[in-house]
């Protein structure tokens, strides 16, 4: 098998990914795009390594790393997900951002000098 074919695969599935964390206002669908980029990284790493040969097989054993990222990643956003759907009753990202709260430095505290 060429090259080319996982390659090309893994760049549409690259772009997939790419254009849901751009386009999506969920954050769980965000997610998802993100694990979509990574697998798409993963099947390059796999891809090179076949297509060179390597003894060692290197790109095999950082697809293991990546998966476990992957993994701790996914655990650690979903929990994050679930508090601020908790606490803000969506998981809009565009709504989280317009209801942030806006801190505004005290009048009293200015650091300037007037002469």
């Amino acid at each position: 098998m060429h090259l080319a074919y996982p390659a090309v695969l893994a760049a549409l599935l690259f772009c997939t990914g790419l254009y849901g964390v751009l386009a999506r206002r969920n954050a769980i669908l965000v997610l998802m795009s993100v694990e979509l980029m990574l697998n798409a990284v993963n099947l390059n790493l796999v891809a090179f390594d076949v297509w060179l040969r390597d003894a060692l097989h290197a790109g095999q054993a950082l697809t293991l790393f990546t998966i476990a990222i992957a993994a701790a990643e996914i655990g650690i956003g979903l929990a994050i997900v679930l508090m601020v759907y908790r606490n803000r009753g969506t998981s809009d990202v565009d709504r989280l951002r317009d209801t942030a709260e806006d801190h505004e430095p005290a009048a009293n505290n200015r650091s300037e000098v007037t002469a």
